[in-house]
C-alpha cells in the first residue's frame, strides 16, 4: 500500500509541476507575447557616446547591425548606370512593343455599319 501511495503523490507531484510551468508560461505569453530575446538586453551606455555609433542598428539584440547595407562598395557607378539603364531601356521596349501592336487605339470606337449600303444615298451619294 506504501508503494501505491507513493506512486499517486509522485503523478501528483508531476501534474502540479506541469500545470505551474505551463501557468508561467501562460503568464509570459501575456505579458509579452509569448516573444523576447533568446539571450539578455545590452545594457544601457554609462558614457557619451562616440559620433559613428548612430550609423549602428542596436535592438538590443546579440548582433547589432549597420544601418547602411555594404552594398555601394561591390557595385561601381558606371555598372549601376548600366543596370539602370538596361532595366529602363528593357521596360521602354516593352511598352514600345505594346504601343505598336495595339490595334484598337487607332480606332477609338467600332465603325456603324447602316442599312440601304451604308446609307450611301441619304448622305449625298449617287441614286
Amino acid at each position: 500500500m506504501a508503494a501505491n501511495s507513493l506512486s499517486v503523490s509522485r503523478a501528483f507531484t508531476g501534474l502540479i509541476r506541469r500545470a505551474g510551468a505551463q501557468s508561467q508560461l501562460a503568464a509570459a505569453s501575456r505579458a509579452r507575447g509569448g516573444a523576447g530575446l533568446p539571450v539578455g538586453t545590452v545594457p544601457a551606455p554609462t558614457a557619451e557616446l562616440d559620433e559613428s555609433e548612430e550609423l549602428i542598428w542596436d535592438d538590443g539584440s546579440p548582433c547589432p547591425e549597420p544601418c547602411l547595407d555594404s552594398v555601394a562598395p561591390m557595385v561601381g557607378k558606371y555598372e549601376g548606370l548600366a543596370m539602370l539603364s538596361a532595366g529602363l531601356g528593357f521596360f521602354a521596349f516593352v511598352g514600345f512593343l505594346a504601343k505598336w501592336n495595339d490595334k484598337a487605339s487607332t480606332i477609338p470606337w467600332t465603325p456603324r455599319e447602316y442599312p440601304y449600303d451604308n446609307l450611301r444615298v441619304e448622305l449625298g451619294g449617287e441614286p
